[in-house]
């Protein structure tokens, strides 16, 4: 019988680490790999890990931790509030003619384990509270993401979520706007979160 293959262990690496073969160093590194595969952080795909980066230091997720692209939430707080980060904006990398309509997906989900390499049998939503990350700047010229400024913040619980409609997919930012608090900035991202979740920093 064969031996099960475990989960890898991924441990963070530093951006002078090289490419080798043969035991010896190539002239490229993985700072040079982040550089050309990551350096439109306006792309939509670029965007959405680096709203969580921006989300997980708001809310003060430690900086060791290395990023599970394949977990059932995005982020677990200090105190153990599991969020799921939904990104949107009204300007992307390529051409326009206008800006884009905001929506945030919203859909419940099988959970991946990574340490079966199952997912879970249940459509369901995992985390305790969602963040809507909407990086609000209109003007090509001058949008910036690592410009927080640019940036707002909607919180809801995942109960609010699971109240509506079975099939509710996705949610518009009227819609986002009706149920949620007032929008927050950076700096008072994780109080709303621990305003919105109470109960999750009572335990």
């Amino acid at each position: 019988m064969t031996e099960p293959l475990p989960a890898i262990s991924v441990m963070r690496k530093s951006g002078p680490d090289r490419f080798h073969t043969g035991g010896l160093a190539k002239d490229f590194n993985l700072l040079d790999f982040w550089q050309w595969s990551a350096a439109d952080i306006v792309s939509k795909t670029t965007r959405g890990v680096l709203a969580e980066y921006i989300v997980g230091r708001a809310v003060g997720v430690p900086t060791g931790e290395v990023r599970d692209p394949w977990a059932a939430f995005d982020l677990e707080t200090p105190d153990g509030i599991k969020v799921e980060v939904k990104l949107s904006a009204y300007v992307q990398s390529w051409g326009q003619s206008l800006l884009s309509s905001i929506s945030f997906g919203t859909s419940a989900a099988r959970a991946w384990d990574t340490e079966t390499g199952a997912y879970s049998t249940v459509s369901r939503r995992i985390a305790d509270v969602y963040i809507f990350a909407l990086l609000s700047h209109q003007t090509k010229e001058t949008i910036d993401p690592m410009n927080l400024d640019q940036w707002e913040f909607d919180v809801l619980s995942t109960e609010v979520l699971d109240a509506l409609e079975e099939c509710q997919k996705t949610i518009t930012l009227g819609k986002l706007k009706m149920l949620a608090s007032p929008s927050v900035p950076f700096d008072r991202l994780a109080d709303a979160v621990r305003r919105v979740c109470p109960e999750v920093n009572a335990q």
